[in-house]
């Protein structure tokens, strides 16, 4: 007998995770989502196998649900489920990405009984919708579970077993460990990331050329500054208190950096920049098949290449004979802390890692992962 996984919400978190549970032969999926054209595609598609009329009934015949839907939206979803006849023993998930309130609001879901355990796969992908969904999406991922503390080992086995099909990385935290860790490496970066946008623009005026260096490193370095701002609105209201604390950390940081400045002795101001290479040379990287992290990242390479015509479509030709796909290509004019003129980006780690062997073995241009 098939296990039944009802996935709510079938945008590229849920049409992915749709694509990967299907993987396993036992389990079928039911999907809803309330636009019915998307619906429509991932049936068509082969993301689901029953499109269900609603999410009420999605839930109560499943074994299994998973609410892929915004933060706030699942918290809705969570009051009207109350009064729905879930399945017995179904557990209950969902893939948000500030866990502490999710936890809070499936407390209704609990005194009814329902079981609920929290999830979030750490995964992304530059486009949005069920039209970009990928099968291969969670691989070799993190993908969190924040279980209650009534959450029994079988229960979380049980889910762990189901999302197998993900090749995720599974790993349980509680939800304040984890909405701690998303704010300090994903959350944060974000402010960060924008507020350095907007002091470029506050000079823009002034210095007008600026905007044109600006195509470089820092045009890298501010990259998450385009994510959706709607999405990025409701994290940092979700876990304002965690990044509250990293803000007033991060004050107190600046305020040491004035201070060396100030002071300006070349020892101290080397032993600033030496002690944050070395500890970021000591990251993880995907390109050696370390797992991705919180946040999500466009998979690169810098490839120096020479200014001569035909150079970008020797580049892509030598690639498309290999079948492997390109999410972007761009051309950097402004080559400060910036390794190579030509930027190719790629869907996964594993992509650009055989990009860069066959790239080296029919040129010798050289290339570089950052």
């Amino acid at each position: 007998m098939k296990t039944t996984v009802s996935i709510i919400g079938l945008g590229l978190i849920g049409g992915s995770l749709g694509l990967a549970l299907k993987r396993n032969p036992d389990v079928h999926v039911t999907g809803f989502d309330r636009s019915y054209a998307t619906a429509d595609e991932a049936f068509r598609r082969g993301i689901i196998d029953t499109v269900a009329p609603s999410a009420k009934s999605a839930c109560e015949q499943a074994d299994f649900v998973i609410f892929a839907t915004p933060v706030n939206t699942t918290v809705a979803l969570f009051e009207e489920a109350v009064n729905w006849n879930f399945r017995e023993n179904a557990i209950v998930s969902d893939t948000g990405s500030t866990k502490k309130p999710i936890m809070q609001a499936a407390e209704v879901l609990k005194k009814k009984g329902i079981h609920f355990i929290g999830g979030h796969p750490m995964a992304g992908s530059h486009k949005s919708g069920v039209s970009a969904a990928l099968e291969h999406l969670f691989e070799n991922a993190y993908y969190i579970l924040t279980p209650a503390d009534s959450t029994t080992e079988e229960q979380i086995t049980r889910l762990e077993n189901v999302l197998e099909s993900t090749k995720a990385k599974l790993i349980v935290l509680q939800a304040e460990e984890h909405d701690r860790m998303t704010a300090i490496i994903s959350h944060f970066p974000h402010i960060v990331a924008s507020s350095l946008v907007g002091r470029l623009a506050a000079q823009e005026e002034g210095q007008p050329f600026v905007k044109r260096l600006a195509a470089g490193g820092f045009r890298d370095l501010t990259r998450i500054a385009s994510a959706d701002p709607v999405m990025w609105r409701d994290i940092t209201i979700q876990n304002r208190e965690e990044l509250l604390s990293q803000v007033d950390g991060w004050l107190g940081e600046m305020n040491n950096i004035r201070a060396m400045l100030v002071e300006n002795n070349s020892d101290h101001i080397y032993n600033f920049f030496n002690q944050a290479k070395e500890y970021r040379d000591q990251l993880p990287s995907t390109y050696d098949g370390a797992t991705q992290g919180a946040l999500y990242m466009t998979f690169d390479l810098h490839i120096d290449v020479p200014d001569h015509p035909g150079v970008i479509s020797e580049i892509t030709k030598i690639l498309a004979e290999a079948d492997i796909s390109l999410t972007n290509i761009r051309i950097v004019e402004t080559r400060t802390d910036v390794y190579g003129i030509l930027v190719v980006s790629f869907q996964s780690a594993a992509e650009r890692k055989r990009a860069r062997q066959v790239l080296s073995q029919e040129t010798d241009y050289s290339m570089h992962v950052l």
